[in-house]
C-alpha cells in the first residue's frame, strides 16, 4: 500500500511543530506506522545545509542562492527519508516543504518578484517532482506567533528575527496557497490552547487521511 505524504506549514510560533508532533503520536498509538521529519533537514545531508541556512549572518546568502540551498537540502531529504517512507507505506508527516520556500523566499520579501515564485515552482517539478497528499496550514495572528516563536529562545532566529510585518506577509501568502490549491491545503485555526487546536486537526485527519 502507498504511503501517505502530510505537510504542515504556517507561520513561526503557530504551534504547527507541537501539533506535528501531538498527531504523529496519536497516529502511532492507532497503529499507523508513522515518519516525522522536518524542512529544512530532515536527511544527514540536509541538516548539514540546514545550518547553514539558519544560522549565521542572514545577509551572506543572495535570495536565489538561498533558494538553492533549499532546494538542495530537500533533494537529498526526498531521496533519503521520504520517498523510502512512502515506498514501505507509512505516513510522513513533514513539519515544512516547498510551501515554506513559496511563502518565506517568494512571498514574504518586500522586494520578492512574480518571477521568484516561477523560479521556485520551476525547481520544484523539476528537481522534486512531489506534492503532499494533504498540507495542514496554521494560521494565527502574526503578532502572537512571533511573541512564541521569539520565547522560544533557539538559536535558530534566522526568520523570526525579520519581525512582524515579515510574518504578516509570509501569513497572506499562506493563505494564499491554501486558497489556490483546496483539494490539498487545509487551513488550520491555530489559536486556542493545544488540546482544541488538536480536535481541529483531527477532524481534517478524520476526512482526508484514508
Amino acid at each position: 500500500m502507498a504511503g501517505v505524504f502530510l505537510t504542515v506549514e504556517g507561520i513561526d510560533g503557530s504551534g504547527k511543530s507541537t501539533q506535528a508532533r501531538a498527531l504523529a503520536d496519536r497516529l502511532k498509538a492507532a497503529g499507523r506506522d508513522v515518519v516525522t521529519t522536518r524542512e529544512p533537514g530532515g536527511s544527514p545531508g540536509a541538516e548539514e545545509i540546514r545550518n547553514l541556512v539558519l544560522t549565521g549572518d542572514p545577509d551572506r546568502w543572495s535570495p536565489t542562492t538561498e533558494m538553492l540551498l533549499f532546494f538542495a537540502s530537500r533533494r537529498d531529504h526526498v531521496e533519503k527519508t521520504i520517498q523510502p517512507a512512502l515506498q514501505r507505506g507509512a505516513i510522513v508527516i513533514c513539519d515544512r516543504f516547498t510551501d515554506s520556500t513559496r511563502a518565506f523566499q517568494a512571498g514574504s520579501r518586500p522586494d520578492a518578484s512574480g518571477a521568484a515564485r516561477r523560479q521556485i515552482d520551476l525547481l520544484h517539478d523539476e528537481v522534486i517532482g512531489m506534492d503532499p497528499d494533504l498540507t495542514l496550514i496554521f494560521d494565527m495572528d502574526p503578532a502572537e506567533a512571533l511573541a512564541r516563536g521569539v520565547a522560544r529562545a533557539t538559536t535558530e532566529l534566522r526568520f523570526e528575527g525579520l519581525g512582524v510585518e515579515f510574518q504578516q506577509r509570509m501569513r497572506a501568502t499562506y493563505l494564499d496557497i491554501a486558497a489556490a490549491a483546496p483539494d490539498h491545503c487545509v487551513v488550520i485555526d491555530a489559536s486556542g490552547d493545544e488540546a482544541t487546536v488538536a480536535a481541529r486537526v483531527d477532524a481534517v485527519i478524520a476526512a482526508r487521511l484514508p
